[in-house]
């Protein structure tokens, strides 16, 4: 059964992802390969997906608490962005 605060967190996530699409137009200038809609679906699945390892993972390596949290916020971004960068340089090529 999933908790409240998963339910939370995977919320945070998709809006986390959202942002990153949104604003993948203005950190990359251009035309985006595979248009707005994939860039949203891109982010979200790359941030949910990581959000949901770094929720499961981080306590088995001991890192718990205001660590986790940062982590399971911050790390999912971080993915989302670099999956748009390298779909961006894998259909440039």
């Amino acid at each position: 059964m999933l908790g409240l605060d998963l339910i939370v967190m995977i919320a945070i996530w998709i809006v986390i992802g959202l942002l990153i699409g949104v604003l993948a137009g203005t950190i990359w200038k251009g035309v985006r390969p595979l248009g707005e809609v994939w860039d949203y679906v891109i982010s979200i699945a790359c941030a949910v997906v990581t959000g949901l390892l770094d929720w499961y993972v981080l306590p088995l390596i001991g890192i718990e608490g205001a660590m986790r949290f940062a982590a399971a916020i911050l790390e999912p971004a971080l993915v989302s962005i670099f999956a748009l960068w390298l779909v961006r340089k894998l259909k440039k090529s």
